[in-house]
């Protein structure tokens, strides 16, 4: 660990007191049901810190400006008192975790049980099932094979085509990890090259004969009937509408061995991160819920319970308009534990439109006492939410009216009049909806490949499904030249734009954009 660290920024060594409450707390968390990895913690000072956090947690990375544009922003904040980073942990095996030298007592332990919380998500959240369970030695591989490229091919080249892909690298399915893809696909098929417009066969006939024997309505039908057949003949590419964009380019672009392997790592490194986007309410709930409940019952004492409450309250803080994901995360696993202890639930419970006996529903069944791991209904439920939901699976199922209420989870906006955020919905199915437009995707538009041949003449056609939003314009002809600086050919993207189905395309020199109609040329896919 300590020789990934450049220069003389050497971990600090882990004081014995440290060390000895992670063991008790590791002690704890197992007591009460955590399953993780073993878990080295590393002791970092503040500007370690945020060298490490501008790597996304990892100790080595490629190299390329965002990440010391990253780090300034970072040191900067720290300095200044904006910010300040408590904990790192990165998903590994073993888990790696950073605490912060200058944290009080009282913050190390609660940031060690916060990192096993963490860890055990990791370990025990199916979305997290297909990731690199080795990723800080990936991440070094991808370092060292990036650092050879700069050498060979120099920086400017690597770090325009680095910037090119980091664009578009949300162009990912993270879905697609759990599915099986078929063994001959055609992605690697080649396109057909345009052998020009079909025509009618004519039969040779003098001039005055002609009309008889070819007759001009039977030449356009048959002309009519060779063009659908054309089509029907020509291969569909892909089979059917691509959502990872990223592999559709790399094993279709005309990419150089060395740039196909720099859009591997990027995607890779995409689809290892994907996962935190997915469940990061879930992931900071649950770490919260078990910080909390080690500190408050195992290894809090009193002379810090001050300092406990007001740092836990700082993190859990959130205000009209702020979607605190700690807070969401720690307060809807608590309100899943009380349901299902008092068995507000199932039919019967969801069939009650009386707010008032809906909160007293089942209060006698509560547990009394100290519920130690999977004790109580409760605590059996959110284990087993922890194991299988990500973050909009989370509020579609559990998300209630009293919730929402209790949480003050309204629509807000800005009010210029009085300088205060007022509230616009308390219906719950808009907030609800809202909610889950947010988190869907990560707020990204769904993009995906339609026809890697547009017009037989290997143009790429892409296609926007509309969810509810448009697309930002000047972001989708960013992304056109982007994929178009991949792809070397004309690039198009469907989207609906204020109800109107326009064409946006990038040839390599200009963009251009244009309605929509049934003159065009047929594409191989269509959403169902």
């Amino acid at each position: 660990m300590t020789r990934h660290h450049a220069g003389n920024n050497m971990p600090i060594k882990l004081p014995k007191e440290i060390a000895e409450y992670a063991e008790i707390i590791r002690e704890h968390a197992e007591r009460e049901g955590l399953d993780f990895y073993p878990t080295v913690f590393v002791m970092l000072a503040s500007e370690q810190m945020c060298q490490v956090a501008a790597y996304g947690g990892f100790p080595q990375r490629y190299p390329h400006w965002r990440f010391g544009m990253d780090y300034e922003k970072l040191r900067k904040q720290s300095r200044y008192g904006l910010s300040r980073i408590y904990e790192m942990v990165i998903n590994n095996n073993p888990c790696y975790a950073y605490l912060l030298n200058d944290n009080m007592m009282v913050d190390h332990k609660t940031v060690i049980a916060h990192v096993y919380g963490h860890c055990d998500f990791f370990k025990n959240n199916v979305w997290f099932s297909k990731t690199n369970r080795r990723m800080i030695d990936e991440m070094a591989n991808h370092a060292t094979r990036i650092r050879r490229y700069v050498e060979r091919h120099g920086t400017d080249r690597v770090e325009k085509l680095t910037d090119t892909i980091l664009s578009i690298e949300n162009l990912i399915d993270p879905h697609s990890a759990f599915m099986r893809r078929p063994q001959n696909q055609d992605m690697d098929r080649i396109p057909k090259v345009d052998e020009g417009p079909q025509v009618a066969t004519r039969y040779p006939a003098k001039a005055y004969m002609d009309r008889y024997i070819n007759p001009p309505g039977q030449m356009a039908k048959d002309l009519d009937d060779r063009e659908i057949e054309a089509e029907k003949a020509k291969v569909r590419f892909p089979s059917g509408p691509v959502r990872d964009v990223l592999l559709f380019l790399l094993e279709n672009a005309p990419l150089a061995d060395w740039e196909a392997d720099l859009l591997s790592i990027i995607r890779q490194e995409a689809y290892y991160f994907a996962p935190q986007g997915q469940t990061k309410i879930m992931n900071e709930g649950w770490a919260s819920y078990w910080h909390s409940t080690i500190m408050t019952n195992y290894v809090l004492q009193a002379d810090e319970v001050i300092d406990y409450c007001e740092h836990h309250s700082g993190t859990l803080a959130s205000g009209p308009g702020r979607l605190n994901p700690y807070k969401i995360g720690i307060e809807l696993l608590r309100d899943i534990e009380r349901r299902w202890n008092t068995g507000r639930y199932g039919p019967q419970y969801d069939a009650c439109d009386d707010m008032q006996r809906r909160r007293e529903w089942g209060k006698g069944k509560a547990p009394m006492g100290r519920v130690i791991a999977q004790g109580s209904p409760g605590r059996e439920k959110i284990f087993q939410v922890r194991a299988l939901y990500n973050d909009v699976m989370f509020l579609d199922e559990f998300l209630t009216p009293e919730f929402v209420e209790d949480q003050k989870l309204y629509q807000y906006r800005y009010d210029p009049a009085t300088g205060k955020m007022v509230v616009v919905h308390r219906d719950f199915e808009k907030v609800k909806k809202q909610l889950l437009f947010m988190l869907t995707n990560h707020g990204q538009p769904y993009i995906y490949v339609m026809d890697g041949n547009y017009r037989n003449r290997g143009e790429l056609y892409l296609a926007h499904r509309h969810t509810g939003a448009d697309l930002d314009v000047k972001y989708a002809v960013a992304t056109l030249k982007s994929v178009q600086k991949i792809w070397k050919r004309p690039v198009h993207l469907a989207a609906r734009i204020d109800d109107d189905a326009m064409l946006f395309t990038f040839d390599g020199e200009q963009s251009t954009q244009q309605h929509i109609d049934d003159n065009m040329p047929m594409v191989s896919n269509q959403f169902d």
